[in-house]
């Protein structure tokens, strides 16, 4: 897993500069630029809540949602074998390849996330 705090429901990447001797980081998955920074781990997570908490209040003021939309439907890459055995194995299930994707995805999400 990457270097991430969590907040309500946001997720900031965070990174560290040697050069500044400071912890950074953005919000992610939202269409706003969200940033945050600290000298020390609990200065970072408290601005990373304040971060989040000003960004909400903003899309309450502006009427917007605060989480980026997205579509249901990406392009995955991935090699032309694992391709063919999953293929393979959806159509032994029974089912379209999109359909074992998804419920390989739902699968791996439950191992960390309640749906």
């Amino acid at each position: 897993m990457k270097d991430a705090l969590t907040y309500k429901e946001f997720i900031g990447l965070i990174h560290f500069s040697s050069k500044d001797d400071i912890f950074y980081g953005k919000v992610e998955g939202i269409n706003d630029l969200v940033t945050f920074e600290g000298k020390s781990v609990t200065e970072l997570k408290n601005n990373f809540k304040e971060a989040v908490e000003e960004y909400l209040k903003l899309c309450k003021k502006v009427k917007k949602e605060p989480i980026k939309s997205l579509k249901g439907s990406f392009n995955v890459r991935i090699t032309p074998e694992l391709h063919q055995k999953a293929y393979k194995l959806a159509l032994l299930e029974g089912i379209s390849l999109n359909q074992f994707v998804q419920k390989s995805i739902e699968n791996e999400v439950k191992k960390h996330i309640k749906l």
